[in-house]
């Protein structure tokens, strides 16, 4: 039942502040490579899928360390092209007690990946040897010629008859101030096109306007998502609630909408070591489930494991196989396995 995935998305170096300092603080920075496409690809290669990333690196030492890096996290390098001369990078300051965590992007617009040309991909080719491809709402946010390949790969992809995953993941400093006015027929052109999509009902509320008088964040959900699925002809719907409690331990809740009904995950509360990917790992989750055909229920409860295991570890990019997360739905393992 393995499935052939890919994920279109800008590879990122992360330079991550050692420890609880501040970037001022700082004398070393720990670099890895990471991005939503890489993050998603990566975790289904480990749950016994083919993963894919379409992108493109420069043609330089910096693209070829990514490129390494990409490869020792199983992901297939195939269909990433060399143009250009940057790599995307942010900074990462973690956060303690009272002090959010912080990032801080360099220039972005001007890496390989978002100043690629129109033909830089031959999208028809990649979606036809494709089962399912992953679009996130942060590569949508970058500048009108992404957007354009975006949609276009997606539209290949419904024309072979694929399956498309769209993850709102909206975030505000991408778009500017016109921000959701800005983002709103973007989000539209690929909800149209996406088979099952990520997002939760802040996200109908805010990017798509759609109306409530639910002031409850559940009621709002169970009243919105179902609209959503419906005027977008979308087949699952799916996404997480969290809570930071005082002690610093958060708290995920998982939701699956599909077939008209809505399944949920247990409340699940835990410690944080690295919060950054969390998302991903939900999502790949969600995908995960859906390509083997397993039932809502199982699949948002995997999900919500595979998030939760995902806040144990360093770095974006989730490391959990499908037998760790199996194992946390039947047992907590807090001693050493031997």
């Amino acid at each position: 039942m393995a499935k052939r995935i890919s994920a279109f998305g800008e590879v990122m170096m992360r330079l991550q502040v050692p420890g609880y300092e501040s970037l001022v603080q700082a004398h070393t920075l720990n670099i890895t490579f990471s991005g939503t496409g890489v993050n998603i690809v990566s975790a289904l290669s480990k749950f016994g899928h083919k993963g894919y990333l379409v992108s493109t690196l420069p043609s330089n030492p910096v693209g070829e360390a990514a490129l390494a890096y990409l490869r020792k996290l199983g992901i297939s390098t195939d269909y990433i092209s060399r143009n250009g001369k940057y790599v995307g990078m942010y900074f990462l300051e973690n956060g303690f007690g009272a002090r959010p965590g912080r990032v801080t992007y360099t220039d972005r617009l001007a890496s390989s990946f978002n100043t690629a040309a129109a033909d830089n991909y031959n999208f028809k080719e990649i979606a036809g040897n494709m089962d399912m491809a992953h679009f996130c709402g942060i590569t949508l946010a970058m500048n009108d010629a992404v957007r354009s390949q975006m949609k276009a790969f997606a539209s290949e992809m419904k024309a072979a008859g694929r399956t498309v995953v769209f993850d709102c993941n909206y975030r505000p400093s991408l778009w500017g101030d016109k921000g959701y006015t800005a983002a709103r027929p973007h989000y539209e052109d690929m909800l149209g096109m996406a088979d099952i999509v990520m997002m939760n009902e802040k996200d109908a509320i805010l990017i798509l306007g759609m109306e409530t008088e639910e002031t409850d964040r559940m009621a709002q959900l169970q009243h919105l998502i179902p609209l959503v699925a419906q005027q977008y002809g979308i087949r699952t719907i799916a996404g997480t609630h969290r809570v930071v409690n005082s002690d610093n331990t958060h708290s995920l809740l998982g939701y699956i909408y599909s077939e008209e009904q809505f399944e949920f995950s247990r409340l699940l509360t835990f410690s944080v070591y690295d919060r950054i990917g969390a998302g991903d790992a939900f999502a790949s989750g969600i995908i995960h489930g859906e390509a083997q055909g397993l039932p809502a229920k199982h699949t948002v409860e995997f999900a919500a494991r595979a998030a939760m295991l995902a806040h144990t570890v360093a770095g974006d990019t989730p490391t959990s196989t499908e037998a760790d997360i199996l194992q946390t739905m039947t047992e907590i393992v807090l001693d050493v396995e031997r």
